[in-house]
């Protein structure tokens, strides 16, 4: 049902109306977008990359922020309510030297169509920030066009616009001087909720804090200033979440959040004393020692906190040790009892 080819006046966009929309085009001044897409490549088979439908949930994002893809915005604008139509679009539109482009935007439309944060929830160079230095996406097909990137089709269809009073918006709705605006924020709500020993509901404000500093990060260059100031941002609001974490006994998340921030920044004492905690928790006595020691070697004015902290490890290991005795004492007892053994071999060698 082609209504014909046009192109857009935009050079390396071609439309193709497949259903005429309804009334006069929309005012896409502020406000959001709901609609429907698919992706697909622009081979014999036309091969589907996304298909919103296949989804099972329509996209909403917010004129003037459509995540990192502008040129979604210049295909929605062309758009009647109602309308379906086809875009074919050359690779300038879809990827550029800094960053590729769909695959990033892709990434986060499969988390968030699965109910997950649009960015990855592992905080350290990897999430959003470091896709552009080509990690895993975590879809195979994604980072193979990340690699080679290549024209696209868009096919689009236009559900509806609304205005800013008709909708809320959450924080990926943001501009990124809003976002940054938002972080101190978030941060001193967090404070708050922490000092209050609402640890849970801490959490969730430092995590918003950090996807807004995600999200504003993928647009600077890796390990260059402004990236780093981004990170020793997002970072310090990470340890928060983490202390949180020990204190909600999530001892394994900890561990994990604080190796990636010491994998990438080795100098980061207070990850080494918050894993060094979670891990004296778990009973990984050597890993606890080695992350105090890391402590002192990097704060020696940390002496006396680390000295309380071994002093800890040393009678918490002692208690499990003679824990574990008692226990193994209790089971060789009533096997001795079941069986008639005389002795216990192993037992005489532990008390």
């Amino acid at each position: 049902i082609m209504e014909g080819i046009m192109m857009m006046g935009v050079e390396g966009i071609k439309k193709t109306i497949l259903h005429g929309g309804t009334g006069e085009k929309p005012k896409f001044v502020t406000g959001s977008v709901t609609f429907h897409f698919r992706t697909e490549l622009c081979n014999d088979e036309r091969t589907v990359i996304d298909d919103s439908k296949k989804a099972g949930m329509p996209m909403e994002m917010v004129i003037g922020n459509l995540f990192k893809l502008d040129v979604w915005e210049i295909l929605l604008m062309s758009m009647h309510i109602g309308e379906v139509a086809e875009f074919c679009c050359d690779v300038i539109h879809t990827a550029s030297n800094s960053d590729k482009l769909y695959p990033i935007v892709a990434k986060s439309l499969r988390r968030i169509a699965v109910g997950k944060d649009p960015v990855d929830w592992h905080i350290h160079t990897c999430g959003m920030a470091n896709m552009v230095a080509y990690h895993s996406l975590g879809y195979d097909d994604l980072d193979e066009l990340q690699k080679e990137p290549q024209p696209l089709y868009f096919v689009m269809e236009l559900l509806k616009v609304q205005q800013p009073s008709e909708y809320d918006r959450e924080s990926w709705a943001l501009n990124d001087e809003e976002r940054l605006k938002a972080v101190p924020v978030l941060h001193g709500q967090g404070n708050k909720l922490f000092k209050q020993g609402r640890y849970d509901d801490a959490t969730l404000k430092y995590k918003e804090a950090i996807m807004c500093i995600k999200n504003v990060q993928t647009k600077e260059k890796a390990w260059e200033a402004p990236w780093l100031r981004l990170e020793k941002m997002a970072n310090t609001l990470t340890l928060n979440y983490c202390q949180c974490l020990l204190l909600m006994e999530e001892y394994y998340e900890v561990i994990e959040h604080t190796t990636d921030i010491i994998n990438q920044h080795p100098g980061a004492m207070k990850a080494f004393y918050l894993r060094g905690k979670a891990h004296m928790e778990v009973w990984n006595e050597a890993e606890a020692r080695d992350d105090f020691m890391s402590v002192l070697d990097l704060d020696p004015g940390m002496k006396k906190t680390i000295k309380k902290e071994l002093a800890v490890l040393k009678m918490r290991m002692e208690l499990k040790n003679e824990e574990d005795r008692l226990k193994y004492k209790a089971f060789c007892v009533s096997k001795h009892k079941l069986h008639g053994n005389s002795t216990c071999p192993t037992l005489y060698a532990l008390t």
